[in-house]
């Protein structure tokens, strides 16, 4: 299994354990602790391996970023093959192509002949499992635990996520310093099969597909046009992109901070890395009552300064026990950033995009962490590591500081369904492909209201756009001003039918809010008009 962070959230409270008593989460949650264990345990290896291989900060710095790189180009992909896809069969393909990349490194390292090219290629590969695994894991959660248990299994899923974060890197280290790369690259191949065992005994629910699917092309495009409409979630990408691309300074340099300034061993990087995990836990646990006191931006703030301040303090090179204390804050800042954005990204998205609009996330994410791993080795090479850390956490709280200024959305709109429309009335079935479709809206509107009206309508223009229009407009007749014509497109039927049904609460106040201005007791005449080329009556 590949670690992967799947939107953290506060571990689950007491009597907050009840997913666990379904047996079908209860498998896969353990397997997936025991494979991101194994996970964290090769990444410690191929980390330390390369020092070896290459002492210079552009090659280690190459590692983390063959690592994420692939999720930033393939997170959208993955998450619309986890919507068309059988999700089951899915993670067990991608199991066995982890499980066999991390069975050329034993093989490569065993016989002494591994390089900095393979490990970066390999390191690469992995990464694509990555991309292709994340969207899907968070995908299935609802499938193994009943809508009541929802948010106690995403919790438990971060809570799994820092516990392997605490053991693995440290388990890693002391067994690559007694046993060698080889020997870890074993254990990571093992946990591997312990997560396809919990796969193939699940058994997915029949039911669990949706009975519009989409295809790859239509779907992806969804939740490009979401994603380009909301306004919201532009927030959250670019408050993710300043932070993660700022703060993987120290992600980037870590294997060389702790050889080169702290003078340590692979035994002690691997602790260096438990103690973040363990920081993370430990930040986890307080969140909730800083995230009372402070609020999401007062959040992220204090992550980045803490962040900087971590940073600049390693780069000084303190005593190792100090290291350690650093470390755990660190671990705790982490989380802390990582929770709040992907809290209020969960927040905010509806659930029929939620897992491409995530894949979105994931792909600012980790393209920050790609270039800023990428700069930042290049910084080290120029002026040094202790220079590129302190540059970095300067960085940090400068953009920390101005970024504040940006608030994050409160993300309390009720996102449910509504269901209000009514079903398109048409004289004969019309083919799911057919397209694409013109939709009119006529209202009449006092000339009085016309100000008003446009305002409202301009601003549920944005709900037509997220939920699938890829044109829309506003026009007016020219023999009577009173009438006026909202127009939007949708690329097929099929997509206009999903549009009824992707309509939230929220989405329907906007639209009230319009309604409000029309004129007359019947509701505002609905057209739908369809591509004739091609289709002769």
């Amino acid at each position: 299994m590949n670690a992967v962070d799947p939107a953290p959230v506060p571990p689950p409270a007491a009597g907050s354990f009840a997913p666990l008593r379904q047996a079908s989460f209860a498998v896969i949650w353990a397997a997936t602790v025991l494979g991101n264990t194994g996970s964290f345990m090769r990444d410690v290896a191929s980390s330390w391996l390369v020092t070896d291989l290459a002492a210079g900060p552009a090659a280690v710095s190459l590692i983390q970023a063959a690592g994420t790189l692939p999720i930033f180009l393939l997170a959208i992909p993955a998450g619309v093959l986890s919507d068309i896809l059988d999700r089951r069969r899915f993670l067990i393909a991608i199991q066995l192509l982890l499980a066999a990349v991390s069975l050329t490194l034993l093989l490569l390292s065993h016989a002494g002949l591994m390089s900095v090219s393979a490990l970066v290629g390999l390191t690469f590969l992995g990464g694509i499992g990555a991309a292709l695994m994340a969207p899907t894991w968070q995908a299935i959660v609802p499938e193994l635990v009943p809508a009541r248990d929802l948010k106690a299994a995403v919790a438990l899923n971060s809570l799994g996520i820092n516990i392997a974060r605490s053991i693995g890197p440290a388990a890693g280290g002391l067994l690559l310093a007694s046993f060698g790369a080889a020997a870890t690259y074993g254990v990571d191949v093992a946990s591997y099969a312990i997560v396809i065992a919990a796969l193939l005994w699940w058994r997915r629910p029949a039911n669990a597909d949706d009975a519009l699917p989409e295809r790859f092309l239509g779907a992806f495009r969804a939740g490009l046009r979401y994603a380009q409409a909301s306004r919201e979630l532009h927030v959250v990408l670019l408050r993710a992109a300043v932070f993660f691309a700022f703060s993987s300074v120290i992600w980037a340099l870590l294997p060389l901070v702790a050889r080169n300034l702290l003078g340590g061993s692979a035994g002690f990087y691997g602790i260096l890395l438990g103690a973040v995990g363990a920081g993370a836990i430990l930040g986890a646990l307080v969140l909730p009552r800083l995230r009372t006191r402070l609020g999401a931006d007062g959040l992220m703030l204090a992550a980045a300064v803490v962040t900087a301040l971590a940073t600049a303090s390693l780069a000084v090179a303190p005593p190792r026990w100090l290291a350690l204390l650093v470390l755990l804050l660190l671990g705790a800042a982490w989380i802390t950033a990582l929770t709040t954005l992907n809290g209020t990204a969960q927040a905010i998205l509806p659930n029929w995009v939620r897992g491409r609009a995530l894949a979105v996330y994931l792909t600012v994410f980790n393209g920050a962490m790609a270039a800023g791993s990428l700069g930042w080795g290049a910084v080290a090479e120029l002026a040094g590591v202790p220079a590129a850390l302190l540059i970095g956490a300067a960085s940090l709280l400068v953009a920390a500081l101005f970024m504040h200024r940006i608030r994050l959305p409160a993300g309390e709109a009720d996102l449910v369904p509504s269901n209000h429309w009514p079903e398109p009335l048409t004289e004969q079935p019309i083919g799911h492909d057919r397209g694409p479709v013109l939709i009119l809206i006529e209202y009449r509107v006092a000339p009085e209201n016309r100000s008003a009206f446009l305002e409202a309508l301009t601003r549920l223009s944005q709900e037509r756009r997220r939920d699938g229009a890829y044109a829309w407009g506003i026009t007016e007749d020219a023999a009577g001003p009173d009438r006026l014509v909202e127009w939007f497109m949708v690329e097929s039927w099929a997509e206009h039918l999903r549009q009824h049904r992707r309509v939230s609460r929220a989405d329907a106040d906007l639209q009230g809010a319009a309604l409000r201005f029309h004129l007359g007791p019947e509701a505002p005449v609905v057209h739908h008009f369809l591509n004739a080329q091609g289709h002769p009556a």
